[in-house]
């Protein structure tokens, strides 16, 4: 089976998969709770693969500052959850995280790194939210936030791998994949 066949299985079944939100399954503790939680929730999954596949397209500055246009998003929304503010919408926000990534991807669509990052950090700032507001009681905050700061990284990076592996292909693969999870997001935000 070619490579490229299997990660279309692959992203079909993840998409036609049961909906695993990241809000319960944590193992107790700071950094594990941390380290597992981008991974447990599908919608988490997805947007931070789809930014790093996203990413590798953009203008080489963008593509660099990705990963600090992420992680700063996501820091300053558990800091929002952790100092006991408010952000209304924030299961829409991440669902249409990966919707929107999507159609990025399925459009090629290069953005300047102004609006691109304004775009990931306002992503990653609903995602944040939801991971500081879900922090275990008694959970370290510096271990909870290593380990989420970690698995989001390694996430987007899962990502710019793939979309690295696609810029040798055809483009209609990519396009694919962004269709693939367009139709995720909007699944995700009916559900």
């Amino acid at each position: 089976m070619k490579f490229t066949t299997k990660l279309f299985t692959a992203a079909a079944l993840l998409t036609a998969s049961a909906t695993a939100m990241a809000h319960s399954g944590h193992a107790e503790g700071g950094f594990t709770s941390g380290l597992l939680h981008p991974m447990l929730g599908l919608d988490h999954l997805l947007a931070m693969a789809a930014i790093g596949f996203w990413s590798v397209r953009q203008s080489r500055h963008m593509k660099n500052a990705t990963p600090a246009f992420v992680i700063g998003g996501m820091i300053l929304g558990a800091t929002l959850a952790w100092g006991g503010l408010s952000l209304p919408g924030v299961e829409t926000g991440i669902t249409f995280s990966v919707l929107v990534a999507g159609i990025l991807i399925a459009t090629l669509a290069k953005l300047p790194t102004a609006v691109g990052g304004t775009l990931v950090g306002a992503f990653m700032l609903f995602h944040g939210f939801a991971h500081g507001a879900e922090m275990p009681a008694g959970a370290t905050l510096a271990a909870y936030l290593a380990g989420f700061s970690i698995a989001t990284l390694a996430i987007t990076m899962v990502g710019r791998g793939l979309g690295s592996l696609m810029l040798k292909a055809d483009s209609r693969f990519s396009r694919g994949v962004g269709g693939l999870l367009a139709v995720a997001g909007a699944y995700l935000a009916a559900a």
